[in-house]
């Protein structure tokens, strides 16, 4: 029975620990550990911006989006666009760049479409590279914030591919600004001018879009306006687990009805993809590790979903409006948001209803949810997400010091009779059968149940693994400090002390848990918490601190039964 229990143990710990990592792989949109990987390069995915693969939503459809996605940034186009069958403006006009900087962002506005190429965020650097800002938005990876106009009797309308020209100077957020304004016009298409403009906020990352329909022909007009996500499906070098990626990267949908999905870059390639096509409510966006993208509109207002393929390896995903009829010699103006930002869990709460499951935690949502509201105000008190973790695992022992005290209290007998069981196993190793009943005679004697401490350890085990997606998808601790040379809870230990700390209190758990009978399991008894403690040479030193702190606590509590058992057996 003491082999089981063993047997148990290191089954449950070693299976957790490989869906683990298999979720993780999941999670992050790449294949599972059985399947292989897709193989797809920048390069790939560049030279295939220039291809257009048609995928209409409707007769109305969204010209491809691929059409400026791999243009050169600084190059004059003339005022037309074949691609998508715009009509030529009257006047030609040098494409620009057009560099916007606020306190927390800087971007980049190409004004072939007035789409936004490029977004950085001043306040967060690149972790594989500090001295660049982090890219939400990365002509890298063909990746653009667009939006325009089509009709629904057929005829060309200004897009995003359709030459504009800046109207407003300003470029940097002043002093004592509220924000930044950024206003283009197009030149007018078979009549109708697009007048598009951008707010960006002081100290904020919800960027106002409004975007006017002026009717200069003499006939009524009835366009649709579109916002979409374009970037292609390279998933981002990291330096997460085994050099894995640290999250999914890739589109997703949110409605009241479906809620969240997420829809993989594959998905959209064989038409599997599943999310509402239509509804009055909803966003979509593009997510990576900490930070997304995302095309808003709160007001109950029907709009059609879309997610397509327009290039080799390039995917669009939006929305469609319908504008209503522009009667002749009037105006209609259509306003939006777009959030480009870090993944704040209680900020997003406030923008958009859905918008924080961005910050996905997978399967374990619901463990993991409550978790990290409970660690989000510990660091309102503390100030300190180092600390914080440590006060969140000294809570959450307190939650489950009986159910750790039953386990340990039967680890503890089992260290206290141990000698009786080698002895008898000794005694009588010629004869199994009466080995075992009176192995079983000592248990019942000493009321001792030989797996009574597994069931308080597989509870813990949801929990661990939830806390593991909290402190792995919160941007709040990404680049927070702790102590001395802890300068980011959310990578490795750059000295390897925690790991080695972690190490070393789990071998003294080890040592105080009772000896197996068998000598082959009493090896691996010292064997598999070393095998296993190399994994958390690589894992964030949040969690690491985690493990440590909460290893610390399980021994302080296993020693002090252990002498009570002890304590005991002696007075007896």
């Amino acid at each position: 029975m003491n082999d089981m229990r063993r047997t148990i143990l290191w089954s449950v710990f070693a299976f957790s620990l490989l869906m683990l990592w298999d979720g993780w792989l999941r999670h992050t949109g790449q294949p599972s550990m059985f399947s292989p990987a897709p193989a797809a390069s920048v390069a790939e995915a560049a030279s295939g911006a220039t291809g257009q693969t048609p995928g209409a939503t409707d007769a109305g459809s969204v010209p491809p989006a691929g059409a400026t996605a791999a243009n050169a940034a600084n190059a004059a186009v003339p005022v037309a666009a074949a691609a998508s069958g715009a009509a030529p403006a009257t006047t030609a006009a040098p494409r620009e760049q057009l560099v916007l900087t606020t306190d927390v962002l800087r971007a980049t506005v190409d004004t072939q479409g007035g789409n936004i190429v490029k977004l950085e965020l001043l306040k967060y650097t690149d972790q594989d590279h500090p001295e660049q800002k982090v890219l939400v938005l990365d002509p890298a990876h063909a990746y653009a914030a667009q939006s325009g106009l089509v009709s629904t009797a057929g005829t060309d309308l200004p897009n995003h591919i359709s030459p504009m020209a800046a109207v407003t100077s300003e470029r940097t957020l002043a002093d004592g600004q509220d924000a930044l304004v950024l206003k283009l016009e197009s030149a007018p298409v078979n009549g109708v001018k697009r007048v598009l403009s951008y707010s960006f906020p002081r100290g904020g990352y919800v960027v106002g879009v409004k975007q006017e329909v002026v009717n200069t022909s003499g006939a009524t007009v009835s366009p649709k306006v579109y916002v979409q996500l374009v970037r292609d499906n390279v998933v981002p070098h990291s330096t997460g687990f085994f050099g894995a990626p640290t999250a999914y990267t890739g589109p997703a949908f949110y409605t009241l009805n479906s809620k969240f999905k997420k829809v993989e870059f594959k998905h959209i390639d064989d038409s599997s993809a599943e999310f509402d096509k239509s509804a009055d409510n909803g966003w979509v966006s593009m997510i990576q590790h900490y930070f997304a993208a995302a095309w808003l509109d709160t007001q109950a207002t029907s709009r059609e979903f879309f997610a397509r393929k327009v290039g080799t390896n390039l995917y669009a995903v939006g929305m469609l409006f319908n504008l209503g009829d522009v009667a002749a010699g009037q105006s209609k103006a259509f306003e939006s948001q777009l959030y480009l930002g870090p993944q704040e869990e209680k900020k997003l709460e406030t923008i958009a209803p859905g918008l924080e499951l961005v910050k996905d935690y997978g399967l374990v949502t619901i463990l993991a949810k409550p978790l990290f509201w409970l660690l989000y105000y510990i660091h309102g008190v503390l100030q300190n997400w180092g600390w914080s973790i440590v006060a969140l695992v000294v809570l959450l022992k307190a939650a489950f010091y009986w159910l750790n005290a039953k386990a340990y209290r039967s680890m503890a007998k089992m260290k206290a009779i141990n000698p009786r069981i080698q002895d008898m196993r000794e005694r009588l190793k010629d004869n199994p059968q009466q080995m075992q009943q009176e192995m079983l005679k000592i248990y019942r004697e000493e009321k001792v149940n030989p797996i009574g401490g597994c069931l308080p350890i597989m509870i813990q085990i949801p929990v661990f693994i939830a806390l593991y997606w909290v402190l792995l998808s919160s941007v709040e601790i990404r680049n927070a400090p702790w102590i001395g040379w802890i300068h980011d809870l959310s990578v490795k230990d750059p000295f390897y002390v925690l790991p080695l700390l972690m190490t070393a209190s789990t071998m003294l758990q080890t040592w105080l848990n009772p000896t197996p009978p068998d000598p082959v399991q009493a090896k691996m008894m010292w064997i598999m918490p070393l095998v296993f403690s190399v994994m958390f040479f690589f894992f964030p030193a949040g969690l690491v601190l985690y493990w440590l702190t909460n290893n610390l606590l399980s021994i302080a509590q296993q020693w002090m039964i252990n002498k009570q058992i002890e304590g005991g057996a002696k007075k007896a």
